[in-house]
């Protein structure tokens, strides 16, 4: 366990900060984010000759027209969501980032496998971004797939910070449309409230009751009384929400994708909410799930689908004639997102049309299976690291294996550490011990959800059910400082977070 006196240590003149703390081995010491390894592990995932793209990314606070609804937040650009980053695998991302806001920010790039000090941890990996200053990202994209951008800094997440990142892949099969779908739940500017008031409620309110047996909630999926399951359990979060956005518009002024009947669309989806899990269907249709957290897995069909936060999964849709709606419902909340699809002529449809798909129980990520070209290679793990989640009841604090924050801090000031040495097979084994559900990512790896089929899907987001214990398998092969945290935004925030911390 890292002190917070013990937790940085200076990684060179002009570099980010790196953890320091008690070794796994005699003499072992952790592997700096500006180390030989990093820069090595780079070298060999950009080819020479590697196409440089290059975006400008500027946080700026602008007001928002989310379909009938003005708010003042903060953005990329002034556009909600932010500009799409799209490039093709193995080119190399060149990013300059300019904060114009009035409090510190970073970019992070979520689910990519990229260089550690590229990532976007204050305190970690790099110095937080000061207003009116700027940080050049630059790293190569090793694999294609569905991404996102945000901040890692507070609970900035849970205002207008975000952005697709669309890596593609020479080889994948065309489609005759594609949708990329950024959900998200929404509090900034309605009412007066914000996310740094919010935080600062729950912390004046305290923990409600999170170690009893499951029970209570919010109840119901987003209005559709005949759900038949709560796959995630019934607390559906801790923030009530009043509006959920799809591509950043309410569902009273939605986004349209058109397309022609018979044609067969990919949606790319992302979950950008901070606290709020989302039911997605497609009225009258059924969808194939091709991708998870950017790798194929097998198809399979479902009539919905369970996606979580920071959760990204590629479907396809064989469409039909007529003017349809993707609707994304609040697990175990009430309202939701919707987009329309339009293949042809009909009228516009009513915000609260139903969508009699969502009142089937969703697909889960334990019930797909890995590609074979996705596949993590059998083998045992070397290292089992038991991640246990757990809160505080005597304040509005959530752990990692009982570690709560130091002298009333939070964030990245205390955490639990997990080490791990190059070239290892690691099995994280999360230990749900709340009635919460936790989106738990790691940053810089993917892995595979360990399954009883030996072929789990490829994921750096995993879910986490009330009570429940899932393992999580990857290989050590990127060298660095990284977190592993909640990707609720308040929970992350209160202390659930963590760092994989490679040793050599």
């Amino acid at each position: 366990m890292w002190s917070r006196r013990r937790l940085l240590a200076a990684a060179g003149a002009g570099a980010a900060a790196v953890a320091a703390g008690c070794s796994a081995e005699p003499g072992s010491r952790p592997v700096g984010v500006d180390s030989v390894a990093v820069r090595e592990a780079e070298a060999r995932r950009r080819a020479a000759g590697a196409p440089v793209r290059e975006v400008r990314l500027r946080a700026e606070p602008a007001t928002v027209d989310l379909g009938g609804v003005v708010v003042d937040t903060w953005t990329y650009g002034g556009r909600l969501p932010g500009t799409e980053v799209r490039l093709r695998r193995g080119e190399v991302l060149s990013a300059r980032f300019d904060n114009a806001l009035a409090a510190p920010s970073t970019v992070h790039w979520h689910g990519v496998a990229l260089r550690a000090d590229m990532d976007g941890v204050p305190g970690l990996t790099q110095p937080p971004v000061q207003p009116g200053s700027g940080f050049g990202y630059e790293f190569t994209v090793p694999d294609a797939g569905t991404y996102w951008l945000h901040p890692h800094v507070g609970v900035q997440l849970d205002r207008g910070l975000y952005a697709p990142l669309i890596v593609e892949d020479p080889a994948d099969p065309g489609y005759d449309a594609e949708a990329v779908v950024i959900l998200d739940d929404w509090l900034d500017g309605v009412d007066g409230r914000d996310p740094d008031a919010e935080l600062a409620r729950l912390r004046a309110a305290g923990m409600h009751d999170m170690s009893a047996e499951p029970g209570g909630g919010h109840g119901g999926h987003g209005g559709h009384a005949g759900a038949q399951t709560a796959p995630l359990g019934e607390h559906g979060g801790d923030v009530e929400y009043r509006h959920y956005l799809c591509n950043g518009r309410l569902p009273a002024d939605p986004v349209t994708f058109t397309a022609a009947p018979r044609q067969r669309m990919r949606v790319r989806l992302i979950n950008a909410a901070a606290d709020t899990a989302f039911r997605v269907a497609v009225a009258g249709h059924r969808m194939t799930v091709t991708h998870s957290d950017g790798f194929p897995v097998f198809p399979v069909s479902t009539e919905s689908l369970l996606i979580g936060m920071g959760e990204r999964y590629d479907v396809t849709v064989d469409l039909r004639a007529g003017v349809f709606a993707l609707a994304a419902a609040a697990e175990a909340k009430a309202g939701r997102a919707m987009a329309v699809i339009r293949t042809g002529p009909g009228e516009a449809l009513d915000a609260g049309v139903r969508v009699r798909e969502l009142d089937t129980a969703p697909l889960t990520a334990g019930r797909l299976q890995a590609a074979d070209a996705a596949r993590l290679a059998p083998r045992a793990p070397e290292v089992v690291h038991e991640v246990r989640l757990g809160a505080d009841a005597t304040g509005y604090v959530w752990t990692i294996n009982d570690r709560a924050p130091l002298d009333g801090m939070v964030g990245h000031d205390a955490h639990a550490m997990f080490e791990v040495f190059a070239g290892q097979r690691v099995r994280l084994r999360f230990v749900n011990a709340t009635t919460m559900f936790h989106p738990m990512h790691l940053h810089g790896h993917t892995g595979a959800l360990v399954t009883g089929s030996g072929a789990g899907p490829r994921k750096d987001t995993v879910l986490v059910g009330a009570g429940e214990t899932v393992e999580f398998d990857f290989d050590a092969t990127n060298p660095g400082q990284w977190m592993l945290h909640c990707h609720n935004a308040y929970h992350g925030e209160a202390g659930m977070m963590s760092v994989l911390s490679y040793q050599a």
